[in-house]
């Protein structure tokens, strides 16, 4: 979807933003040093020149994944999946070879990461996991998140993950995120001690702010509704998918009984056998003298590698969700925008009509005062006084609140822009091999129907 650029005044770029509460130690010396690098290789308007640097200096993948049984917070035994995490350097420092290191995290702890990611960083689209269990899939796929192919893609799931978040010219520098990459022990208790559960906004508070926020952003409107149809037209196409992928299920399937049937013909055949039973040989799946035999099982195969176009749709079905997410934050931030300033003009009019003596609006302070007498001078000048105040600290902060939103807003569209490019990319490269296997699928299944008929025109 094509948004409107913003305003070439906001369009400044801010020197990337470190989170809030972080711990105060600073990054291991092979990430730290290539980090404040990145920094001075920026280029003017704020963006990097090298999204990537850090993934050139450290390599990141999810090896294997383990099942295991353990105990849960509620002391209740459990089976869970864990998941072997590999970094090593690629350079050698002071001539040496930086050893690899491995530890293992569960399903779980990707969560925990993520929540952190979208808490410190809330004008980042961050990245998505992969499902956590199974949808939109073929009868012949298991839906069970113990399922060893399941298993299987979840874990390329989470190696993506990690590797966008190392691509992301902001999440890359995060020190939680290193730590989650080679602090096995006391890892959890880290993030946590950040207070990042306590700075998360309620949904309630957020569909509050949906609500009644009065002077919206058309921008951040627009990319909500996309966000809803690129979630709505994606859960079509998957659901689509996986019922012709039943359906050819089926028909390759079928083809399999064809070899069965022309060879039993061709026994009581005595003109026609020959025929029939080559014709048989180019489709029965059970004969290995001829490839064209292995026709009817290679829907197997081909399905398979159908999940793994399948899982890419999947993971911007939930970047959908990110999107949102972004949104979201940002009419929060406009709604406590609007009541701040809403408050400042309050005071400022009871400050002008104690002032006065007027009272324009009805209030119960003024009925009090109907039924109760008139202050006297000196208690209407210390209430005076005490609104000046109320109004110059209401000043600062709603001065303080405008300029949060600005950055907000020149942070979070610079992101978008960049995740627009991303989604771009990456679309057109999964439909076009989607493509090309579907057509290579197709003149398998015309080469065999030729076969077949040079077999018949024999007869």
């Amino acid at each position: 979807m094509e948004q409107a650029p913003p305003d070439p005044e906001r369009r400044l770029q801010p020197a990337p933003l470190e989170p809030l509460g972080h711990p105060d130690a600073g990054l291991e010396a092979v990430v730290g040093e290539e980090v404040e690098g990145a920094r001075d290789e920026g280029s003017g308007d704020g963006t990097m020149t090298e999204n990537n640097f850090w993934l050139k200096k450290i390599e990141i993948s999810v090896s294997e994944a383990e099942k295991r049984t353990g105990r849960n917070a509620m002391n209740m035994q459990e089976t869970y999946t864990a998941y072997l995490i590999e970094t090593r350097s690629v350079e050698h420092i002071d001539g040496q070879s930086v050893l690899t290191d491995s530890l293992w995290r569960r399903y779980s702890e990707f969560e925990l990461l993520r929540n952190y990611l979208l808490v410190y960083y809330p004008h980042v689209v961050v990245p998505p996991l992969p499902e956590k269990r199974a949808e939109f899939v073929w009868h012949k796929l298991s839906a069970d998140n113990m399922d060893p192919d399941f298993v299987e893609r979840r874990r390329i799931g989470l190696e993506n993950f990690l590797l966008r978040v190392a691509s992301h010219p902001i999440l890359c520098r995060d020190k939680i995120f290193y730590l989650f990459l080679t602090q096995e022990g006391n890892w959890k208790e880290t993030v946590n001690e950040t207070g990042f559960q306590l700075k998360a906004d309620s949904r309630l508070k957020a569909l509050n702010a949906t609500f009644r926020v009065k002077n919206p952003d058309k921008r951040f409107t627009e990319l909500k509704h996309y966000s809803d149809e690129l979630q709505s037209v994606i859960s079509h196409l998957l659901r689509v998918r996986a019922r012709v992928a039943d359906r050819l299920y089926g028909v390759y399937k079928v083809h399999g009984n064809y070899g069965r049937v022309f060879s039993e013909w061709s026994a009581i055949e005595k003109e026609m056998g020959d025929g029939l039973q080559s014709a048989g040989h180019h489709m029965d799946v059970h004969s290995v003298r001829w490839f064209l035999n292995r026709y009817a099982s290679s829907i197997d195969d081909i399905l398979e590698d159908e999940e793994h176009y399948a899982d890419q749709l999947k993971e911007y079905l939930f970047y959908a969700e990110a999107l949102r997410a972004v949104c979201r934050k940002h009419e929060l931030m406009q709604y406590d925008l609007e009541m701040a300033a809403q408050d400042l003009a309050s005071k400022k009019q009871q400050c002008e009509e104690l002032a006065t003596g007027t009272v324009r609006t009805f209030s119960l302070k003024g009925m009090t005062t109907k039924l109760f007498g008139q202050e006297t001078p000196e208690q209407r000048e210390a209430r005076i006084k005490v609104l000046e105040e109320q109004i110059n600290e209401g000043e600062q902060q709603l001065k303080s609140k405008n300029l949060e939103g600005r950055e907000f807003v020149k942070n979070a569209w610079a992101d978008i822009e960049r995740f627009k490019e991303q989604k771009n990319r990456d679309l057109k490269e999964a439909l076009i091999s989607y493509a090309v296997m579907q057509i290579s699928m197709c003149k398998k299944g015309i080469q065999v129907w030729t076969n077949a008929k040079e077999c018949f025109s024999k007869m």
